[in-house]
């Protein structure tokens, strides 16, 4: 593909404040579950075609960002350590860092020839300073604005993933855009997490399968971690046509698959077969799932906060082997139909717990990410027939693509499935592995069958 070194080159740094300023300061807590995520990094990247932004000094973009900043205070204040020791946001108005960079090749050849590693230079990926002093000058959120040739552009946003989940990066978006087209927001930002229902039940912490896989992460937070291994990165774009064909082949084993349980399936057997087998021979897949729209009383999809749920599914190997790839979505499925309400605040209770026995201090962060292969479901972002990520419209242009990304990934991957740009049941799923296995798993015939198109390969 020819030399592709220096392919984006940043030319500008600036600050955006919010165009009203929040008066008194004020700090914004952060939760048990937002403390738990302090080990990861988020970030996306929003791809645009012929769609340019100008001088950003003196672009309506840059308006309308300030005008969206000021519904978000979050975003725009510096983390601050209380007396407890846990980690507040103060709300102080500080701004967030605007990088600006241009891209040396169209958008159509970027998206064809760019891997994991360059794709990275689209987008901040910086972990939060260890130094208390350097942490309260330190923008935890940034946006990178890049300029390809030809027109189009590619807006990178990043994150401490302490301070928001991909639902939150997203809507932060989806705010601007509407704000710059002068339409009103779809879903406004909400900063509280609310206490549990009067009527649920909170179940004991090693009753759940949340709880007792939440635990466990705790007690290994303090262990020593692994030897960092290189991973990579790829991502494969399944057709409408082809999702509904393959959801048909298995309804005579899971009746009721959703794209997600399909795909979660066939990622998930496929990396088993190229790992070496467990000593206890059974196979392991964290699942994450946002839970805004999963209880009683559903959380506003605007709530700015992490509202992700972890749960782990374990199944025999004789049983994976045998039972074939409708048998794995069907045991996907009744895992994820069985997350009830109760999991959820169990989930929270426990971790807001451990603040009480850690005399007000929450528990270090874990690595939620990991060491097992963790798959995350997206579904949650399609309201209706409309997908939330790629009605972040600027200029009547919606996204080509979209990636997203987590930081410090662990152990054995990650599986992110993911809306698509194409609508139905389309969707795109990002694949992180070690180096060695992602090379054999973008050769796979099981899934190349499928057609998928495959995009951003390479080492992360």
């Amino acid at each position: 593909m020819g030399d592709k070194s220096g392919r984006v080159n940043m030319h500008s740094i600036l600050t955006a404040v919010s165009n009203k300023p929040v008066g008194s300061v004020k700090n914004h807590p952060l939760t048990g579950m937002d403390h738990a995520m302090g080990r990861h990094t988020l970030h996306m990247v929003f791809y645009y075609e012929k769609t340019s932004f100008g001088s950003f000094s003196i672009d309506p973009v840059r308006e309308s960002l300030s005008e969206t900043l000021s519904l978000y205070p979050p975003v725009t204040g510096r983390l601050t350590r209380v007396e407890s020791g846990n980690w507040e946001v103060k709300c102080n108005d500080a701004g967030v860092r605007v990088l600006r960079s241009r891209v040396g090749v169209t958008i159509d050849e970027w998206l064809r020839s760019a891997d994991g590693s360059e794709e990275r230079d689209l987008m901040v990926w910086e972990d939060m300073p260890d130094s208390p002093t350097r942490v309260t000058t330190w923008s935890p959120f940034r946006v990178q604005i890049n300029d390809f040739e030809g027109g189009g552009v590619a807006i990178g946003m990043s994150c401490n993933h302490m301070n928001a989940d991909p639902t939150c990066l997203t809507l932060l978006l989806k705010s601007w855009t509407e704000v710059h087209r002068h339409q009103p927001i779809a879903y406004p930002p909400s900063f509280l997490l609310p206490a549990a229902p009067l009527g649920s039940r909170l179940v004991p912490v090693n009753r759940t399968k949340s709880t007792s896989y939440l635990a466990d992460k705790s007690q290994e937070a303090a262990a020593a971690q692994a030897p960092s291994v290189k991973m990579a990165s790829a991502t494969f774009k399944f057709s409408d046509s082809i999702i509904k064909q393959c959801l048909s082949e298995i309804r005579d084993k899971c009746p009721h698959a959703t794209p997600f349980d399909f795909l979660a399936a066939l990622f998930w057997t496929r990396v088993v077969s190229l790992k070496k087998p467990r000593h206890d021979h059974t196979h392991t897949l964290s699942i994450c799932v946002d839970f805004r729209r999963l209880l009683q009383e559903p959380l506003p999809y605007g709530y700015f906060g992490n509202a992700l749920n972890f749960s782990l599914l374990s199944v025999n190997g004789e049983e994976m082997e045998c039972g074939g790839l409708g048998h794995a979505a069907e045991l996907v499925h009744r895992h994820v139909s069985d997350l009830k309400e109760d999991e959820f605040w169990s989930a929270i209770h426990l971790l807001e717990s451990q603040k009480n026995e850690g005399g007000g201090k929450y528990a270090p962060p874990c690595t939620m990410y990991g060491p097992e292969l963790t798959c995350v479901s997206m579904e949650h972002m399609i309201v209706g027939h409309q997908s939330m990520i790629y009605s972040t419209i600027f200029d009547s242009v919606r996204p080509v693509h979209v990636s997203c990304h987590v930081g410090n990934v662990e152990g054995e991957g990650l599986i992110l499935v993911m809306p698509s740009a194409e609508e139905g049941l389309a969707r795109t799923v990002m694949v992180t592995l070690p180096e060695e296995e992602m090379d054999i798993l973008c050769k796979d015939q099981a899934i190349l069958c499928l057609e998928p198109k495959l995009l951003l390969t390479g080492k992360l």
